[in-house]
């Protein structure tokens, strides 16, 4: 059964994507590569990168899909999104937290912790920030996790952000929520807060000490449409409060970057047919929120 929203983490990364899938590969046993796109190779782009190169490279890493997207030096990811990643093991977790830091930094040594035997908070070489933890995952939970972490303007709002985010998207849910107590961090605070959209898990959290940084388009989630009433609704629910960006990029009320993007659009982007997938990118890059009958017309030579 096609679950009713599929979300998809979007790395923006300047001319690394490559790179990056590969260190993917080699990192986390039994990932790959599901599908390249290519920059239109008729017209220049926005990232000021070669025509025809590398625009996104698609992993599979375990359960989790990830987006690599050569964007330019725009943006780059930051710690307010990181990905958890279970592992039943402290021998894993020791091997895995030394490779992600190569080239890295450690933000929190991987040690003994009240909630693991075996915690640590790295940075790899490419941005990307995971949260490497050691214990018994519940059966069929997801062993890589997207965790929000709200700081700056945003902070204390990530039990309003899980409730928003809920009602937006059918068949999701809160499924815990652990608040701080006195001198843990903000009191009453979202200390760890579980909750699912579609089938993504998600973890979300206020963070406990002060910071200056918020979301940005760095790292964004991509809602994977299947048809336009889809893009229409979910436009709607995520751009109120928030504001619309192009190609149908979209920041919500609580600063966090989303792309809607139309299921076919993977097909477009890496088909064989230059010209056509030159198209389909042009029309793109006209739009603000993605109008699939212009982008299909546009693919088809329309």
């Amino acid at each position: 059964m096609t679950p009713s929203s599929i979300i998809v983490p979007c790395v923006w990364l300047n001319d690394q994507a490559e790179p990056a899938a590969a260190f993917y590969q080699r990192t986390f046993a039994g990932s790959q590569v599901t599908a390249i796109s290519h920059y239109p190779e008729s017209a220049d782009n926005p990232g000021g990168l070669p025509r025809g190169s590398i625009l996104t490279v698609e992993v599979a890493i375990g359960d989790l899909r990830l987006t690599l997207l050569n964007g330019g030096p725009q943006f780059s990811p930051n710690t307010t999104i990181s990905f958890f990643v279970h592992v039943g093991t402290t021998a894993e977790a020791e091997r895995l937290f030394a490779i992600l830091r190569e080239g890295g930094e450690s933000l929190m040594e991987l040690g003994t912790y009240p909630w693991s035997q075996r915690y640590g908070w790295v940075r790899d070489r490419f941005g990307v920030s995971w949260q490497v933890i050691t214990g018994e995952r519940a059966p069929g939970a997801a062993m890589i996790v997207p965790c929000l972490m709200f700081s700056g303007p945003q902070s204390g709002r990530a039990e309003a952000a899980m409730g928003q985010y809920t009602r937006i998207f059918p068949d999701s849910r809160i499924d815990a929520v652990e608040r701080y107590t006195a001198g843990e961090g903000p009191e009453g605070g979202v200390k760890h807060g579980r909750f699912t959209l579609g089938d993504q898990e998600m973890i979300a959290m206020d963070s406990h000490v002060s910071h200056d940084m918020t979301f940005n388009e760095g790292l964004s989630l991509q809602v994977i449409c299947k048809d336009q009433n889809q893009i229409d609704r979910t436009w709607a629910a995520l751009g109120d409060g928030g504001q619309p960006g192009p190609c149908g990029w979209l920041k919500d009320r609580f600063g966090l970057s989303w792309q809607l993007v139309p299921k076919e659009i993977g097909q477009w982007m890496s088909s064989n047919d230059v010209q056509a997938r030159d198209r389909a990118f042009a029309a793109m890059m006209k739009m603000t929120k993605p109008d699939v009958a212009t982008l299909t017309r546009a693919f088809a030579g329309g």
